[in-house]
């Protein structure tokens, strides 16, 4: 079983490069392409931030480019990126964002639902998405999200096994498939959990978010670290027979990092992955 990571947290220490580098040098297989920042989003005044300097299509394509070839030359894959979000706002910079995926070399892009839409409506979008991923040979994935509501996570967009699954179904397209956020999963109280959902999901589960909390905290913290039940995720996704990447979304872990340590915490990370990696077994 292959392990990928997100880049962003890494990359936020010591740059982009550097973070292939040392991703390389822990073990990991892949990388999960963070692509947050080509839509930048104002959640107090619900806006997007216009930048001023923001790279033109063709600078973005030479730079992405140019880090797919240092990627090639360390032996890592993309094996999956993240849009922007929120996504119906930003949909211009979604679709650019998918442009970027693509050039990467990444097999699934991971493109946010809205958290108040039905399925029905959510997939009028991934419809209008999907053209031009399968143009670039991309599958899309929804993620199961959560609202917060009287002190807890609640309902949103795909986060029950049913919503998840209406979603797919609304769409029903062999390049839309799930990525199941396990943490999201593990937040919404006893009804829900990331077994449930796997179990559920099963052959359409095509990528994955891997991360701790307490059950509660959206932490997004290193797996085996809080209380999520891992050997318990690791079974189901044996189980329903999952050959896909095992990517870690630990990306409050790093925080606790510098640049001149921080490569111990990736290989932190590294090791969580594997550990999930040898109970699939």
């Amino acid at each position: 079983m292959k392990i990928s990571t997100e880049t962003k947290s890494l990359a936020n220490i010591v740059g982009f490069e550097k973070a292939l580098e040392l991703l390389a040098k822990a073990g990991f297989d892949a990388f999960d392409f963070s692509l947050f920042d080509l839509g930048k989003w104002n959640w107090e005044t619900s806006s997007q931030i216009i930048e001023d300097n923001f790279p033109s299509f063709d600078d973005l394509v030479e730079k992405v480019n140019n880090l797919k070839a240092i990627a090639d030359k360390l032996g890592l894959v993309c094996n999956q990126a993240h849009a922007p979000f929120p996504t119906f706002p930003m949909l211009e910079r979604v679709k650019l964002a998918i442009v970027c995926a693509g050039v990467m070399g990444a097999k699934i892009i991971v493109v946010h639902p809205d958290n108040n839409k039905s399925a029905e409506e959510n997939a009028k979008m991934y419809l209008d998405l999907l053209p031009l991923a399968k143009k670039y040979n991309l599958k899309i994935a929804t993620e199961n999200m959560w609202n917060w509501k009287d002190g807890r996570a609640s309902f949103a967009a795909c986060s029950t096994a049913e919503d998840f699954v209406a979603h797919l179904d609304a769409v029903n397209d062999e390049n839309f498939v799930a990525c199941l956020d396990v943490g999201h999963a593990e937040m919404m109280g006893e009804e829900v959990s990331a077994v449930k959902m796997i179990k559920a999901l099963k052959g359409k589960l095509q990528a994955l978010h891997l991360h701790d909390n307490d059950k509660f905290h959206d932490s997004h913290q290193i797996p085996f670290s809080m209380d999520i039940n891992f050997e318990e995720i690791a079974a189901a996704l044996k189980e329903i027979g999952y050959n896909g990447y095992l990517t870690l979304e630990a990306d409050t872990y790093l925080k606790a990092y510098t640049a001149e340590n921080v490569f111990e915490g990736v290989q932190n990370l590294a090791n969580s992955a594997r550990k999930i990696a040898e109970l699939m077994k």
